[in-house]
């Protein structure tokens, strides 16, 4: 009985009271026809007992129903309410409009809830006083943490992700897979080396002892040098670990270049060499063919050096200290630079950045404009740095009268500034040379900077974070899906708009956006959000509602790639949808044409709304939104990305009702769930939940 709902054991407890009345009239009338004995009063008791059963079975309906109406459902609306407010932290009040019948049970409802709302207030009013600072400096930490250059990030035994920060997120994101929290680690990085350093560790005897090593990113595109030692405060886990990252490609790349000179000077100078050595000891000014004389390899000699020092000029910027640095940004320090000579300077850059060492580049131009200004007595200069495809043209022009070659070559061996190294140095340094071009009444020198690299759009830049849940050390890990608590898995909270609601007629995903929630809170950096190109003209009502139109998607994906973009964001989590038949069906009918499938496990938020407030409550997002207190912003609504963030903290609210009410574990959430499919399809049968 205790599994029955409150409804189902008043319907069951009028139904048997019906029954026993209509058969304690039926035994009455027999008795008394028995008495009568006169077998013509037969038909007078059997009419008697038909109009009797039915006005009792009436009357005991009528009053069945204003049990329901006016009990059972209020006192099932209450208990729902009093669970959102005691698992889903809800601080409006219980409404009373359909419980009046209950007498003080609402208002003492009422008065328990504030009374929990305001200890709660109290406690959080106290617990945020003492955690202020805490906060503050826990701010400064993250912020730290994200600047750091190398990539750092925290790993459980099992090699999950439990904290990375911006520059990691940079340097696993060649990977095909999104970086997320609890992701595998070799989802990003070969597994080898990765591996063979965390063994040596849990075989060593020293816990504070650091292996070094060298992995390849999936896409081979990055070459990282890693130090790896064992987690201290590991939660439990002792096989956790801490693990930093440091881009040595270029290094790699500069050492092969400079192996590759030392070869060539041992494999094609020496025998040069030998070859005139051997012909001076003769006497021999060209041997007895009549070939090569000894000036041809002379001459073949000078040019090999000439080449060689050319591919020297390269390696010996290899070690220089540069950095990628914004064109205007470069061109904006040398302005400042002349401000305090007494110089103006006008800029016009492109859009890109050039690689230098920005402050040997700035000190270099300045000595020379304060050299061009002695002389010429320029005192306004003009700055212009373009795009010359694979490198940048840097020119500083100005009126009056040029400059000779000679005195260029006498100011290039001059100092920068007093200490400071000579100007033909950085210009050797940086692969450089310094012409004088213009024409004759706007002189100019020029140079080149090599290894331009485009500007990244400012929402790509991913630098300025840390995401870390360190709860992930001491999670449980369960071999079957069905015995993992709640809290324990990972979920993707997903919502499509679509050109229409007929997949099935050719309408198709026009936005798709998803969030994760990561041992049971939804992860605010990790967001999934595409506009896709349908392939067909977006209808205007359609629009309307969610704001998609077809200039805004001309550029986007197609609906194939975008399916695979979230097919990988989603790998290995738990979807949720509000509705999600209908958002499923626009993905699985991609699964063949793609090779893929959606083999993930499937929570309907209708499904789990009705089992936390029964079926007889309205389950739209909206209305779900209003009852557990989730703000949901007007723009926001329709859209891909804003109707995933409300449901997905829908879901966390709900999934703590579920908790309340000893649903713990997700195969019992998946049973419940399926008593309820006459509202929303539960589409786990698709798969095998174990």
């Amino acid at each position: 009985m205790t599994r029955i709902s409150l409804r189902g054991r008043i319907l069951l407890f009028f139904v048997a009271l019906a029954a026993g009345t209509v058969v304690a009239l039926a035994a009455g009338l027999w008795f008394g026809y028995h008495r009568e004995g006169r077998p013509d009063m037969l038909n007078a008791f059997v009419q008697s007992a038909i109009a009797a059963g039915f006005l009792i079975l009436a009357l005991v309906t009528w009053v069945w129903f204003l049990f329901d109406t006016h009990l059972a459902r209020p006192i099932d609306k209450v208990a729902s309410a009093m669970r959102a407010r005691a698992h889903a932290d809800v601080a409006h009040d219980i409404e009373t409009k359909d419980a009046r019948y209950l007498g003080d049970l609402v208002a003492a409802a009422s008065a328990t809830a504030a009374t929990l709302a305001h200890t709660r207030g109290a406690l959080a009013e106290q617990v945020q006083r003492e955690t202020t600072r805490l906060s503050s400096d826990k701010n400064k930490l993250e912020h730290l943490l994200a600047d750091v250059p190398p990539a750092v990030l925290l790993c459980t035994g099992r090699h999950h992700l439990v904290f990375y920060n911006g520059v990691a997120q940079q340097f696993l994101s060649g990977s095909q897979r999104p970086v997320c929290l609890d992701r595998n680690i070799f989802d990003y990085l070969s597994e080898g080396p990765i591996r063979d350093a965390h063994h040596r560790l849990l075989e060593g005897s020293d816990p504070d002892a650091v292996v070094e090593f060298i992995c390849l990113s999936p896409c081979g595109r990055r070459r990282l040098a890693g130090r790896m030692r064992l987690a201290g405060d590991n939660g439990g886990d002792q096989a956790a670990y801490v693990m930093t990252l440091r881009d040595v490609t270029k290094e790699v790349e500069a050492y092969a270049r400079r192996d590759a000179l030392l070869a060539d000077v041992f494999q094609q100078v020496r025998p040069a060499v030998s070859d005139l050595r051997r012909a001076a000891d003769a006497g021999q000014l060209a041997d007895k063919a009549g070939g090569s004389s000894i000036a041809t390899q002379l001459q073949a000699l000078d040019t090999m050096l000439v080449e060689l020092g050319a591919r020297f000029e390269i390696c010996r910027s290899d070690g220089w200290s540069m950095a990628p640095i914004d064109a205007g940004d470069l061109a904006g320090l040398l302005r400042r630079s002349l401000d305090g000579h007494g110089l103006t300077l006008d800029v016009e850059s492109a859009e890109i950045a050039v690689r230098c060492n920005a402050f040997d580049m700035v000190s270099l131009l300045t000595h020379l404009i304060s050299r061009i200004h002695a002389v010429t007595a320029a005192t306004h200069f003009r700055c212009v740095i373009s795009d010359a495809g694979e490198a940048a043209d840097v020119g500083v022009s100005w009126k009056g009268s040029t400059i000779t070659p000679e005195a260029l070559d006498a100011w290039l061996r001059e100092p920068v500034f007093e200490g400071g190294v000579a100007c033909e140095t950085i210009l050797k340094a940086h692969g450089n040379v310094l012409m004088i071009d213009g024409s004759h009444d706007t002189p100019a020198i020029s140079t080149r900077l090599p290894h331009v690299e485009r500007l990244r759009s400012a929402e790509a830049d991913l630098s300025r974070q840390v995401v870390y849940d360190f709860d992930l050390l001491s999670r449980l890990h369960y071999d079957k899906i069905s015995d993992a608590r709640l809290d324990a898995l990972t979920y993707v909270v997903f919502d499509t708009e679509t050109t229409g609601l007929l997949p099935e007629q050719g309408d198709e995903i026009v936005q798709i956006a998803a969030v994760r929630i990561v041992n049971g809170k939804r992860v605010k950096n990790e967001i999934f959000n595409l506009l896709v190109n349908p392939g067909r003209p977006i209808p205007p009502s359609s629009s309307a509602i969610h704001g998609v139109t077809d200039a805004m998607v001309a550029d986007a994906v197609g609906v194939q790639e975008a399916v695979r973009q979230f097919h990988r964001f989603a790998e290995g989590a738990v979807l949720v949808a509000h509705n999600a038949p209908f958002d499923m069906e626009f993905l699985t009918r991609r699964e063949k044409e793609l090779g893929l499938r959606f083999v993930n496990p499937i929570l309907d938020t209708v499904l789990v709304s009705a089992t936390a407030f029964g079926r007889a409550e309205t389950h739209t997002l909206d209305a779900l939104a209003d009852r557990l207190g989730v703000s949901i912003n007007e723009k926001d609504r329709h859209t891909a990305l804003g109707d995933a963030i409300a449901t997905a903290d829908v879901f966390i609210k709900l999934k703590d009702m579920l908790a309340g009410r000893g649903l713990s574990r997700f195969g019992d959430v998946l049973t419940s769930l399926r008593s309820h499919q006459r509202l929303v399809r539960d589409l786990n049968d698709r798969i095998q939940v174990s």
